[in-house]
Parts: structure tokens; sequence; C-alpha cells
């Protein structure tokens, strides 16, 4: 039953976004308005269908019908419930079917959002989104159909892999990355349109950024929440190991963090048109190519799916999309000529331009040592490895420029600088970088690479601060207002300006944690005796026994250390070591004591109770949860600069006949998206 109506509603959900595609795309190049109500009906009949097929699949699972074949790969009846329903997105061809849902909640959303503005722009965009759901649609209703009758139904099944089940994080961190890369379907949507009809007015701009600001903010949520994952669970003490499955996710933000600011030029300055418009597109390629990266199986990684049949489906749809985005672009882009021309190296576009180039190469660089081992294997059938020291080598100067330029561009204006203002502007961030080295260096702090961090995050801190509360102090003494008063006004008149400059204080704070936590971290392996202490850094560790237990999904053996920190206090930690019914290899669970200073951290290797000993790896990682902290900075900001502004204006529409009075005030402009 399951298995026949989840199928259904696939096949429904495939032709509607057919329907929408064909309509949507030819009504909107003939210039006619009729197909627009049939394209939002097939919107909705795409969203209705993709929702329905996963609630059939969440009840499928929650019911453990193992005639379904998804349920009967990743289903078990001693799984507990929360773990039963995320397991929707655990294995591959479950992960497609969420996939398709979260796409037709983005389409239905842009569609709602946007329901009053120009039919004929809103059907070419539409048109595109659903020529993307024609894809996954086909994948869910063929080479990943996870909706097959099994026979003879089994009764059981093995649950879903234990890593999923070792921590909460993993009930969180998949929907973050899909929202962040499915979201990236709206701003493909809207630049397709763009190019097709040939127009790229600032009015286009303000839903293109702002929908692509939202999958930003999910994409680079999901990205530290993966990172934490890691940490937490894997028991390597890492957060991040330049995996090819971490870099497929990391490749989009990088052209999406250059597209957010490109659009800044572009609607203060009519410039980079066509360079906007690319990055939306390389953006979106992208997160295809990150989708295929994970779930074809082609990469050995803790991250990755196992291998599948749909991997030349998306082989051939990664060509077949980058042959049309450069076709369109070289059709197109002598339509979009750029109103300016950049008149001063030293400018704020400038600095954004610069910015973005360097993100560009960032994204090359990390593409290549990706993608570098499987041509090396399929050209010469040679296996390679590219593993931390080439990406810390080649990536790492080239952050610290993007965070010094985090602070560089908000401290030029746009157009020609006045030299004697340059230099008030840069002077104060400029001693406070120079300074925070010194202090560094006096603290007894070595390595050239975190110093240099700390002293250009210091700089962009400077500025970006100064840029967050110089409004405020400006109203007060114009408007007499008190200090909070002052502050929330100015940030509420220029919301976009004061969001973008918390979000770079989250990525500022983000910097500096992984700086630290990398270059000082203290790392050995001991075996401890029963009752003997141990003195690990500031901290005293004492094995008191181990401990046993039964949970649902598993049994787990802990060792008790009795911690003791330089101020007295004790803590009892348990790291441990978990064991599945259906997995052969036990599964570890470190154990933490975390701060603002540093995590201590535990992670238990092998043990004897009758010895009494227990072999663990310790860590001391300075500053390292302030990553964690960055993610409600960093989301908040987003929120803030993403809000939609009070009153509807031309500036937030996306209508062909917007008057140029629609561009916003020079003041919301000034600071970072």
């Amino acid at each position: 039953m399951s298995s026949a109506l989840g199928y259904g509603f696939v096949l429904g959900g495939l032709a509607c976004a057919a329907f929408g595609a064909v309509v949507g795309i030819t009504s909107g190049m003939m210039q006619k308005d009729g197909g627009y109500p049939w394209v939002r009906r097939a919107v909705w009949g795409f969203f209705a269908c993709m929702l329905l097929a996963n609630l059939t699949m969440v009840y499928a699972l929650v019911t453990h019908d193992f005639s379904v074949s998804y349920v009967a790969h990743v289903g078990s009846r001693a799984t507990p419930l929360a773990f039963t329903i995320v397991s929707l997105w655990s294995a591959l061809e479950g992960s497609i079917l969420f996939w398709g849902a979260i796409m037709g909640s983005y389409v239905l959303a842009f569609a709602l959002a946007h329901r009053r503005e120009s039919p004929r722009q809103m059907q070419l965009a539409l048109g595109t989104m659903m020529a993307v759901g024609i894809f996954f649609a086909f994948l869910i209703a063929g080479p990943a159909n996870p909706f097959e009758a099994v026979f003879p139904v089994p009764p059981d099944g093995p649950g879903p892999n234990p890593l999923l089940q070792n921590d909460v994080l993993m009930i969180v961190h998949p929907p973050l990355l899909y929202l962040g890369y499915v979201g990236m379907v709206v701003p493909f949507g809207v630049a397709v349109a763009a190019l097709l009809k040939g127009e790229f007015s600032p009015s286009w701009m303000a839903p293109l950024r702002r929908w692509t600001l939202i999958a930003w903010t999910f994409l680079t949520a999901g990205i530290i929440v993966g990172g934490w994952w890691a940490y937490k669970v894997l028991g390597w003490g890492g957060f991040w190991s330049w995996d090819p499955v971490e870099n497929a996710s990391f490749l989009p933000w990088l052209t999406t963090s250059a597209f957010i600011h490109s659009t800044m030029v572009h609607e203060r300055k009519g410039m980079l048109k066509v360079w906007t418009l690319a990055l939306a597109l390389a953006s979106f390629v992208l997160t295809i190519l990150g989708t295929f990266m994970t779930r074809s199986g082609i990469f050995n990684s803790v991250h990755a799916f196992s291998q599948s049949d749909i991997g030349p489906t998306f082989l051939i749809f990664i060509a077949l999309l980058i042959v049309f985005c450069f076709a369109l672009l070289t059709t197109r882009a002598h339509l979009l000529t750029d109103e300016r021309k950049i008149d001063a190296p030293v400018s704020r576009e400038t600095a954004i331009l610069v910015n973005n180039l360097l993100l560009v190469a960032l994204t090359f660089t990390v593409l290549i040592g990706t993608l570098f081992p499987l041509i090396s294997e399929a050209v010469r059938n040679v296996r390679v490895s590219v593993g931390e020291p080439y990406f810390n080598r080649m990536a790492v100067p080239g952050f610290i420029a993007v965070v010094f330029l985090m602070g560089v561009g908000p401290a030029l204006p746009w157009g020609r600088p006045d030299g004697a203002s340059l230099r008030k502007q840069l002077l104060a961030p400029t001693v406070a970088g120079v300074l925070t080295a010194i202090v560094c260096v006096g603290w007894g702090l070595r390595g050239l690479w975190p110093i240099v961090t700390f002293a250009v995050a210091g700089f962009a801190a400077v500025v970006t601060l100064r840029e967050l509360f110089l409004p405020a102090v400006v109203r007060m003494k114009e408007h007499h207002e008190n200090a909070l008063l002052a502050f929330v006004r100015s940030a509420q008149k220029a919301r976009r300006r004061f969001g973008g400059y918390v979000v770079h204080l989250g990525i500022i704070m983000v910097a500096v944690a992984v700086a630290a936590s990398s270059g000082y971290s203290q790392r050995t392996a001991r075996n401890l005796k029963l009752d003997e202490p141990t003195q690990f850094g500031r901290y005293e560790l004492i094995l008191r026994g181990f401990t046993n237990g039964e949970e649902p999904h598993r049994t787990f053996v802990a060792a008790k250390v009795e911690v003791k920190n330089p101020s007295g206090s004790v803590t009892e930690m348990l790291p441990r070591v978990n064991y599945y019914e259906r997995s052969t290899d036990p599964i570890g669970t470190p154990a933490l004591l975390s701060s603002a200073r540093e995590d201590l951290y535990l992670s238990l290797l092998t043990f004897s109770a009758e010895a009494g000993t227990a072999s663990l790896n310790l860590f001391i990682f300075p500053l390292v949860g302030w990553i964690w902290f960055g993610i409600p900075v960093i989301v908040l900001g987003a929120l803030i600069a993403a809000w939609p502004p009070r009153r509807r204006s031309a500036e937030s529409s996306l209508p062909a006949k917007a008057p140029a009075s629609s561009d916003p005030p020079k003041q919301a402009e000034r600071g970072a998206a």
C-alpha cells in the first residue's frame, strides 16, 4: 500500500514539474501572461505531491512497513522514534526524496512571496525551477526510487548507520545542509530568467539577494553544525579534515559569499552585472556537483552515501547545466552592460571585487584538490591522495586575506577616497591589528599563521564594531537619544547594513577560534590505571572505574574519569564505546569538558575492566567552543539583513518597470551584505 501510494505521489510530482517547466518557459519566452496561473497551479501540485510522498515514507518508517524497500534498508524496530523519523534522510534514496520536498517548499514560498510581480518574469523563473524539479523527481521515480516493493517482507531491518544514531546533531545537520543546497534553486531560477529576458535592473536584485542570503545562512549553519557533529562523535578531535564531502558543501558557500557581496556593487554602482549572474549560476552548479559527490559513492568518506547507480545521471545533468549556463552567459551577456566602471583602485567597490576574486580563486583551489585524485585515477589509472597539507598550504593564506578585506572594505568609501579621511579611517584598525600581534608574541604564542590571523581579526573587528556603533553615536548627538534607543533605531533604519556587520563579527569569531584550536592544541595518548593520577596540561585525571548500560538501540561501556582543574573543582567525565546489534564495529563517543577558554577532550580507545586500565586519546583545544558560538551570531545577522522592510517598496519587488528612485538609500547600502 505505502509503496504504490508513495510512488504515485512521486509520479504526480514529476508530471507537475514537467507541465510547469514547459508552460512557464514557453509562455515567458513568448511574452504571454496566460500561462502564469497554470504555472502557479503546477507549483502547488509539485509541492503537494513531494510533501505527501515524504509523509508516506515517514508513515512507512514509523509503522515499520518493511515491504517498502527503503524501510527494509534503514528501518529497525529497535531504533528510537526520533532516529526512525530522521532516517528519512539517512540514506541515498530517502535523502533525494527529502530534497524533493524541500525544493517544492522553496519554489512555492517564492511563488507566494512574489505572486503580484510581473507574470512574464515570474513564469521564466518558476519554469526554470520546475525544470530542475523534473530532474529530481525523475531520480526519485527511477534510479533512486525508495518505494520499491520488497517480497518476501523481512521481519526487521538493520536500522540507520550507527554514526547517524550517535548524536542528536545528526537530526539537525543534514536538513540544514539540504535547506542551503536546495535554496540555491531560487536564485538560479531568477538569474536564468534575467538572462533569458535580457534585463537585470536593480529591481531584480532584492529578491535575488534575499533568497540567496536565506540559502547561504542555512548552508553556513549546516557546515558549522557538521563540524560540531564530527568533533563530538568521530573521536579524532577535529572538526574539519578537508574531506571531499566536506569540500562539496564548502564550494558553493564560497561562490555564494562572493555573490552576496557582488550584489552590493551592482545595486550601488550598476556594475558587475554579468559577474554577479555568473556567480549565481556557478553556485547552483556547485550545489549539484556537491550532491553528486555526496551521493554517487565515488568518494570514500564517512559523510558519503554508499555506492549507487545515480552517478551517470548526475554527470549528464551537470554537463547539461554547465553547457546551458555557459551558452546563456555568452549569448546574453551583451545585453547586460555595466552602467559605470571602477574609477579608483582604492575604493570599496575595488575591495569587494578583490574579495570576490579571492573567493573564486579559493573555490578553484579547493575544487582542484578535491577532484584531482579522481581525474588522476581516470586518466593515468594512478590513485593519489590530496590531504590537509595541500589545502592548508594553498587555502589558509587566502582565507586570512578574505578576513583582512572584511576590515578594509567597510573602511573605504564608495568612489575616489580622500587621502586624509582614508588614513583616519585605517589608523585605529591598523594599530589594533599590530597591538594584537605584539600581545600574542608577548604571551609566548608562536606560529606565523595563527598570529597573523589574530592580528587580521583584530583589524577587521575594530572596523566592524565601529561601523556597527558609529550610526548610533551620530544619532545620540543629533537627536539627543539615549544609547540603547539610538542603537536600535540606527539598526532599524539600515537593517541590511547592520545585519551584514553582525555576520562579519560571527565570521571573525569563527576565524579566531579555528586558528587558536588548530594552532595551539595539545594532544597525547595515555594509558590510565585505576586510581593513579595523570597530569595533562592544567588538568589532573584519575581513572575511577567503568560503567555500562543498555539503551533501546545499543549498549555501551564508559570509563569513569575524575578530572581536577586548577581551581580545585572536580568533574566526572565518561568517554564511552557504543555497541550496535547490527554493526560489527563499536562507535566511540568522546567526553568533553567545555569552557569559554578551552575544551578538554577524552576519547576512549581500549579498556580492560579486569586489569583496571583504559587507553585514551587526550586533547586540549583552546577557544574551540567559539566556533559553535559563532552559529547564532551569524544566523542572527543574516536574519536581520534578510528581513523584509515594513513597507513594500520597489526595492523589494521584482517588476520590470521599477522606477529609478527605487534604489535604496545610501546609508542602508554603506555596509556589508
